[in-house]
């Protein structure tokens, strides 16, 4: 008899840049049903944000002098959660920003960027704000990869990092994958809810 192969994969590997989508049975409090943008990946360890899951907080509320720009912050991870941090499309003219691929950047000069999205309504559709951030020790991604606890995709559509109204970011990354992946995208978290 034939063993059947549960596991969801694919063939692409992990590196900065790319998107983690989680395994779609990792039962996991922080982690369950996300999608991650890894900002860094090498022999020191890894650290990302997670993009799909929101805080009801606006972030004039956190910075008073930050303007009110509707920005939805999401809760990046349970590292730091005492810290907001920001990635961005805005290129290398945000000093002190860290290039993660050719158009997504992290952090950089937060006083730059208040100001910047104080006079541009443009550049908000191209910034996303975090509390907290998800981060991996040296080969614990590694080893979680091996597991299969997610599903690295390196083929990335930037405005999809940015897009903060999409309430199925999973769902729709997980799609994506292929047929087989679509079938699994629609299985309830909970089988009872079947």
């Amino acid at each position: 008899m034939k063993k059947l192969d549960l596991s969801f994969r694919n063939n692409e590997q992990a590196r900065r840049g790319s998107l983690l989508i989680s395994d779609p049975f990792l039962d996991d409090t922080y982690f369950s049903r996300s999608v991650i943008i890894l900002c860094e990946h090498n022999k020191d360890g890894s650290f990302g944000f997670v993009l799909n899951n929101y805080l009801d907080i606006e972030i004039s509320k956190i910075d008073e002098n930050f303007p009110n720009i509707g920005a939805r912050i999401s809760f990046g991870g349970p590292v730091a959660k005492e810290n907001l941090f920001f990635i961005h499309a805005l290129g290398p003219q945000i000093i002190g920003s860290v290039k993660v691929t050719d158009e997504i950047y992290y952090g950089g000069d937060f006083d730059q960027i208040r100001d910047i999205l104080t006079h541009s309504v443009e550049a908000r559709e191209k910034v996303r704000f975090f509390i907290g951030y998800s981060g991996w020790s040296v080969g614990q991604l590694e080893d979680e990869l091996n597991e299969h606890s997610w599903i690295p995709v390196n083929n990335i559509d930037t405005p999809v990092l940015f897009n903060t109204s999409d309430e199925d970011l999973w769902k729709h990354c997980l799609e994506k994958q292929g047929e087989r992946f679509k079938m699994i995208a629609k299985f309830p978290l909970n089988p009872r809810d079947n």
